[in-house]
């Protein structure tokens, strides 16, 4: 348990305040609809509908005001770097904001779903009221006029339509009507659109889908504007509803029981959502300029395995080891931004990312940089960020484990060119000891582009005399007989039959449990920090490692697990 709490003790504790908090809102929203005395006439059309309208309303609230928050990315960045002088495990948070983020809209999408269910008995039952289907209270208090001594309760007030067509008539001409339809259908494509094989498959589409958040929170704003549900006023006299509700044709006759007021309470959604609404702006506001600023191309290189590596300048451009970008190529589409980790080193005096055939905006930039003629500039790319990432935490531990699989070691690549710069420079700031870096790859020639920085690593670290300083493992996870041939034939060579490196290949997956006590062995009292940048499925495996192998002992090892998250 205790092993458990390193990681994950912050998480849990920030999510259980938050769903008490969600829980609090729906429960104290209900029992205030559904026994509160301004609301007993409203109740007696609508019964347990209300309180089951309004309280899933309290929670969107809440949760309409978080959602936006996890995407700001310059706030978060900007919040990061205000918590570097805290502990690490408050900065991990931060990383986890997309999983947030999506936790937030499944709540907003089952209490949304919770809402327009109550709302659509709630309109039937209006209905059934004003065509004096129930008793004659009800029918009195739907027959309520709008005039100067009167104010009506029952919001459907059109009677010579066809009976069945009421509902939807109020639906579709009301303001809570019509925007409630529009938010609903807003919400649905966007959840839809935002499944995992259509975000994989069709990125085109879960991004452009997703700007109907401008429309949902549109609708949002003037949801509450048509004020449909309606409490009853204190009046002079006061109208008792207990001695009242029996006498209906004495309303108004005599002075216990003065006409019964109503209003619509006044609309504040508006005010939950206002100031996220406001932060996101400035946030396009800023992503927007920095779109008009001028980035050169460096050098357009296509590396083996069809990645393209771009490393680009940009006038007062500044980044840490780990960090993405956001690109925008207009030639491609002029609405979409795509997010890269920098390899790059801070050292250096560009930026530089590498991009893997992935999709269809990939592969037309892919394609228009092919084409290109020797030496010419590339076609014009907006760049937002840099924005932190796990990454930016690597040098703050004595020990670290960076694992990549694919594509996803090119964090990892921003990391060692960058410990080489500090190696050379002779950096007495750099307070990491050791290094364990684990690369796993499907395709042998997808080692190639990597292999020359590990090749210079080996050779700096040799000469230097601090060999033990980074040890690296490559493992293949896919090959054929032929290779299979290849590498045999060439078992008892210096370097690798794949690599040209030192370090032989490893085929097959890593025994991570053997991977993580050989860790704990060597570093018996070190912090050891877990980096990945791969998928899922390898980053639960590693969490729980993490708190397997992690010692009670404040005194002892302890690993920390941290996951790109963009």
């Amino acid at each position: 348990m205790s092993n458990w709490i390193v990681n994950n003790g912050l998480t849990s504790l920030i999510l259980v305040v938050w769903m008490a908090i969600n829980i609090f809102l729906f429960v104290w929203f209900y029992f205030f609809y559904d026994l509160g005395d301004q609301f007993y006439y409203t109740r007696h059309l609508l019964g347990s509908a209300l309180a089951w309208a309004r309280a899933p309303a309290a929670v969107l609230n809440f949760n309409c005001m978080l959602i936006l928050l996890p995407v700001c990315r310059n706030l978060l960045s900007l919040v990061r770097g205000s918590f570097g002088c805290c502990g690490r495990t408050m900065r991990k948070q931060l990383d986890k904001n997309l999983s947030f983020h999506k936790l937030v809209a499944y709540t907003i999408a089952l209490m949304t779903a919770v809402h327009v269910i109550a709302h659509l008995l709630n309109m039937e039952w209006y209905n059934n009221s004003r065509l004096g289907v129930y008793d004659k209270l009800s029918t009195a208090l739907s027959d309520l006029a709008d005039t100067r001594n009167t104010t009506y309760l029952n919001p459907i007030r059109k009677i010579n339509l066809d009976p069945q067509q009421n509902p939807n008539y109020l639906v579709f001409t009301s303001i809570a009507g019509l925007t409630g339809v529009i938010i609903t259908l807003a919400l649905i494509i966007i959840i839809t659109s935002s499944m995992e094989v259509i975000r994989r498959s069709y990125f085109e589409v879960f991004w452009y889908t997703h700007h109907l958040f401008i429309i949902f929170f549109i609708g949002l704003v003037f949801h509450g504007a048509g004020r449909i549900v309606r409490s009853q006023q204190t009046t002079n006299p006061p109208h008792n509803y207990t001695l009242c509700k029996d006498r209906t044709e004495d309303w108004g006759r005599i002075p216990q029981c003065p006409m019964p007021q109503f209003a619509g309470g006044f609309p504040q959604t508006w005010m939950w959502v206002i100031a996220p609404m406001i932060l996101y702006l400035c946030e396009r506001v800023l992503r927007f300029i920095r779109y008009t600023q001028t980035v050169t191309y460096r050098r357009i290189v296509m590396r083996p395995s069809k990645v393209l590596e771009l490393q680009m300048v940009k006038n007062g451009f500044k980044m840490e080891v780990g960090q993405y970008i956001f690109l925008n190529c207009p030639a491609i589409s002029q609405l979409e931004w795509h997010p890269f980790t920098m390899t790059s080193a801070p050292e250096e005096d560009f930026f530089s990312v590498h991009i893997r055939s992935a999709g269809d905006w990939t592969d037309k930039l892919i394609e228009i940089m092919q084409q290109l003629p020797e030496g010419a500039q590339g076609p014009k790319m907006g760049v937002d960020g840099p924005f932190g990432t796990a990454s930016e935490d690597v040098f703050d531990y004595e020990v670290s484990m960076l694992v990549g699989a694919g594509i996803g070691v090119t964090p990892f690549a921003s990391i060692l060119k960058s410990i080489w710069y500090k190696f050379k420079d002779s950096n007495p700031k750099l307070r990491t000891k050791k290094i364990y870096f684990y690369w796993l790859c499907r395709e042998t020639y997808a080692f190639e582009w990597f292999a020359d920085l590990l090749q210079v690593l080996e050779k700096e670290m040799e000469e230097r005399g601090m060999g033990d300083f980074l040890t690296y493992k490559l493992y293949l996870t896919r090959w054929d007989q032929s290779h299979a041939d290849h590498v045999m034939v060439r078992f008892d060579q210096d370097k690798d039959a794949v690599t040209g490196l030192k370090q032989k290949t490893y085929y097959g997956r890593p025994d991570w449990g053997n991977e993580f006590e050989q860790v704990r062995q060597e570093n018996p009292t070190s912090v050891v920090g877990t980096f990945l940048c791969g998928p899922e499925a390898l980053a639960k495996v590693l969490a729980k490692k993490c708190a397997k192998y992690s010692d009670v002992d404040p005194r002892k090892t302890k690993f920390y697990f941290n996951k790109e998250n963009f």
